[in-house]
């Protein structure tokens, strides 16, 4: 039987006083799929009516969460009432590939058993940013937390991240995929409760990835499907806010990996250190001029 295509797919943004970026989202998503899409907005606060002016340009809906929801928290909310048995959940600043979406569909329906898929994730200058990743072990964790930044070719970064050297390499399986752009069989997410609604932002992608395996699901990677992702436009501004959300969810993601009562050492040493990491991060945010 050859796939269906004229399934529908949920595409679901968080937004949060986005800019110019997420119309592009919308006009390139109008050639990655032939598939009907019901564009999602859920916006976590913004003090413009842009989600609106989008929705209405391209066609789509806006869900005004009231507040800022963090973002799986409103990822959930995009996907809970609909019956669309395929959810994509993906940043303002992505920007879609003719026919990159479809790619991902195919691939789906090749691998029966992948509950995630994700494909390459392009840099602005078209290098392919490290989107399929194992999840950590201790020592990566650790090692990819201290040295990451000092020592960006260190053996414990290049373990933890599995590095695609390019976009044209097969099809694979991963520990987790980047929340960047997802695309997730709506069965697989609803099996595990959908995004964990304790992380603000940032891990909220590790934790679905890790949970989806422990339930019987693959991530997969598809580096045929191509997109670009600008990067960090809502943080721009908040380079503090987001420094200490990532470390926060760093914290709440180890800590409930060694949760056993004997490791209550190890997450006093987690929490001590990552306090130290997060104030010397602050502290350069504050020395470092803005452009």
């Amino acid at each position: 039987m050859s796939p269906a295509t004229d399934e529908p797919v949920r595409v679901i943004c968080v937004t949060y006083n986005p800019g110019p970026e997420l119309d592009d989202l919308a006009r390139s998503l109008r050639t990655a799929t032939t598939r009907p899409v019901h564009l999602v907005l859920v916006d976590n606060g913004s003090a413009g009516d842009r989600p609106e002016q989008v929705a209405a340009a391209h066609g789509g809906t806006v869900l005004r969460a009231g507040e800022n929801l963090g973002y799986g928290r409103a990822a959930n909310l995009g996907a809970a009432d609909g019956d669309e048995p395929w959810l994509v959940v993906v940043n303002p600043d992505i920007v879609w590939e003719p026919s990159s979406l479809d790619l991902l569909i195919d691939a789906a329906d090749r691998h029966p058993g992948a509950g995630a898929l994700g494909p390459a994730l392009l840099n602005p200058d078209g290098t392919v940013y490290p989107s399929a990743r194992e999840l950590p072990s201790l020592t990566q964790g650790l090692g990819h937390a201290l040295f990451v930044r000092l020592w960006p070719g260190n053996p414990w970064t290049a373990a933890y991240q599995r590095r695609q050297e390019s976009a044209q390499a097969g099809e694979r399986t991963a520990g987790w995929l980047s929340g960047a752009c997802l695309l997730v069989r709506r069965e697989a997410f609803a099996a595990v409760g959908g995004f964990d609604p304790g992380y603000f932002m940032f891990f909220e992608d590790v934790d679905l990835g890790e949970r989806l395996g422990r339930a019987g699901w693959h991530n997969v990677y598809v580096p045929s499907a191509h997109v670009t992702h600008v990067g960090g436009t809502s943080w721009r501004e908040r380079p503090a806010r987001m420094i200490s959300a990532h470390h926060a969810s760093a914290r709440r993601y180890l800590h409930r990996r060694y949760h056993r009562w004997y490791h209550a050492p190890l997450r006093l040493a987690i929490t001590v250190g990552m306090a130290v990491r997060e104030r010397v991060e602050l502290r350069a945010t504050r020395r470092t001029p803005r452009a």
